[in-house]
């Protein structure tokens, strides 16, 4: 379709809605269901990364937790 005729049946589309001024439908689409802006599989993906992490970073904090504490108690230690 030429450029032409694109743009006849695009006036022909819109001109009923000119006589309807203030009153026109946002979108000439019939209305459908919302879909989700992000793909099952990214979702998918980013729950995997996200829940795949948390063990990760809860083990660097035991870690972490004992190596203050365990400085702390020697510390707190009386000497021999």
């Amino acid at each position: 379709m030429s450029a032409v005729q694109r743009m006849k049946v695009a006036n022909e589309r819109h001109s009923k809605t000119i006589t309807q001024r203030g009153h026109v439908q946002k979108t000439a689409r019939p209305v459908t269901d919302e879909k989700s802006p992000v793909g099952p599989w990214l979702l998918a993906l980013f729950v995997f990364v996200v829940c795949g992490s948390v063990p990760v970073s809860c083990q660097k904090v035991i870690v972490c937790q004992n190596l203050i504490c365990g400085r702390r108690e020697r510390s707190q230690q009386p000497e021999r």
